[in-house]
């Protein structure tokens, strides 16, 4: 049985807060995980996928995390699912992996309509339709209602708000702590760039691990880390026709982007000195030889 409400896109990020600790008893985070990535159905490497399956269902585990993705059952949501029911464990509700999803995209949203009622929900989706379906593999989903139907990412706005406000939280009564929040790049097309530049250099600045060898946005991320992080320059009309050609751009939204790219590794030293306090490194880019990716 999976727990949803149905927000409106001008909720108060504190009273959804209230509503995940106190009506769904929600343990309280000490860590947010926040998946972000291509939300169409892309095919990840079988190394990468084990990495990043394993990689976070453990430090959701160890770390008592929460995990927030878009929810749907596509792209890298569906890989976030897909690692929850391999290592997940039995308890579903147990496993606080959160979809955020835009309520107006969803295939047969009628369904869900109801008040404190179990509502069965079908989950197989239409080929045809351009909506979305849920992913089953989720323990609870806020569905943010902007009053539109078929227009994607209404629920980018309060996700990021409700994010902001779980920093907030302090991870102990005891303790002066907030929860310490870490942004995960799988895949991700264009649109992934700016949220980026948003989480690094939002204050205090969200490090963001990126997954190398998933493709598009998370590569070119890895990429430029590495040459900027080695003084090595970066070609500018080769990187910007490889923006081009794995976003399928023209040149001039493919300098645009450059831009935000070269922006977010401003940030490289500022968000490595934030970072010391919860012991991760700052962009982190994660191969398939790797060990463990958090």
């Amino acid at each position: 049985m999976l727990s949803y409400v149905r927000v409106a896109v001008d909720s108060k990020p504190e009273a959804l807060l209230q509503l995940m600790l106190r009506e769904w008893q929600m343990e309280r985070p000490k860590l947010l995980l926040t998946v972000h990535g291509g939300s169409e159905n892309f095919i990840l490497p079988p190394k990468v996928n084990q990495a990043f399956s394993k990689g976070l269902i453990t430090a959701a585990i160890s770390t008592g995390a929460w995990i927030f993705t878009d929810g749907i059952n596509t792209g890298v949501s569906k890989y976030v699912g897909e690692a929850v029911k391999l290592f997940g464990g039995h308890d579903l509700r147990k496993r606080n992996t959160i979809g955020i999803t835009s309520w107006g995209m969803i295939d047969n949203n009628l369904d869900l309509i109801g008040r404190d009622v179990f509502r069965p929900y079908q989950p197989l989706g239409n080929p045809l339709s351009k909506r979305i379906c849920l992913n089953g593999f989720h323990s609870h989903f806020l569905l943010v209602d902007d009053g539109t139907l078929g227009k994607p990412g209404c629920q980018q706005g309060l996700r990021r708000k409700l994010e902001k406000q779980i920093q907030l939280l302090k991870i102990h009564p005891r303790l002066n702590q907030g929860v310490p929040v870490l942004c995960v790049v799988v895949e991700g097309s264009a649109a992934i760039v700016s949220t980026v530049l948003d989480y690094v250099s939002s204050a205090p600045p969200v490090p963001v691990f990126v997954f190398e060898g998933s493709g598009k946005a998370a590569d070119l991320f890895a990429f430029l880390h590495k040459q900027t992080a080695n003084d090595r320059c970066v070609g500018n009309e080769d990187f910007l026709g490889r923006i081009g050609d794995v976003f399928g751009v023209e040149r001039t939204e493919a300098a645009h982007l450059y831009t935000l790219l070269q922006q977010c590794m401003d940030h490289r030293e500022s968000v490595s000195k934030a970072l010391t306090e919860i012991g991760l490194v700052w962009f982190k880019t994660q191969t398939a030889s790797s060990s463990s990716p958090l």
